[in-house]
């Protein structure tokens, strides 16, 4: 039995993956700010076959709030196996350009936030040498483009953060998942027209369920995005700036 923490977990990915794990028998631990959803993905979790879910409030922009909410959460399931972030948000990219405070409230929704829980996890996990955390970046964080920077560098500095995680952690026995989503349709892109390139999040759960019992570094979901972002990398800058993307 795997004892499994979910923060973000009223979300699309996180709550297909959370499927997973109760129909492997997991106890979880679910952590989101709605508490009405909250309660209702618990509920349907339970029904999965699910050994336990507890349920804890916290919006991720309460930092005074995180350690003791995930102490809370590791207490209660005796010890964390695997701990997945999978919280954020999609920032209006025209409003951010025109305002340094939205800039500063989605950069800390999407990355300030996450590195904060990230290291309380670490130091929780470290002194045990045992544990997983993966966290939900996106391939829109491998390089800058006008239409999401904003989004694009939170997530990019994520990313960054976990390989330093991932280096200073290696021998400890902690195992970092860098997970990267490509186009994902979940109510947050709703709005966006899709195309072959679009994955469903019951695909993009597999692929973290898989990607963490095979203690993987570093997965693109799906596989695809992986060639294509190391062609979008390859780019050099002074052809990249001139396109429109």
């Amino acid at each position: 039995m795997k004892k499994i923490l979910i923060i973000g977990a009223t979300s699309a990915i996180a709550e297909a993956t959370a499927r997973l794990y109760a129909e492997d028998g997991a106890r979880l631990s679910l952590i989101a700010r709605n508490p009405d959803r909250l309660e209702a993905v618990a509920a349907d979790l339970r029904q999965r076959g699910a050994e336990s879910v507890e349920t804890f409030v916290l919006d991720a922009n309460e930092f005074e709030r995180h350690e003791t909410v995930l102490n809370a959460a590791d207490e209660a399931m005796n010890g964390i196996d695997f701990a997945l972030i999978a919280h954020g948000t999609l920032p209006d990219q025209a409003e951010c350009q025109s305002s340094a405070e939205s800039t500063r409230r989605e950069f800390d929704t999407n990355c300030t936030s996450t590195i904060s829980m990230t290291t309380i996890l670490a130091n929780l996990l470290e002194p045990r040498g045992a544990g997983s955390i993966g966290v939900i970046t996106s391939v829109a964080g491998d390089r800058g483009r006008a239409s999401n920077y904003v989004y694009g560098a939170a997530k990019g500095a994520v990313t960054l953060f976990l390989g330093g995680l991932r280096n200073r952690l290696h021998g400890s026995g902690i195992h970092v998942l860098t997970i990267k989503p490509g186009f994902v349709d979940t109510p947050m892109t709703a709005d966006f027209p899709k195309g072959p390139l679009w994955a469903k999040p019951e695909s993009i759960a597999r692929g973290i369920h898989k990607a963490q019992r095979r203690r993987r570094d570093v997965v693109h979901l799906p596989g695809f995005w992986l060639p294509i972002m190391l062609i979008i990398r390859s780019i050099p800058e002074r052809i990249f700036k001139r396109l429109s993307l």
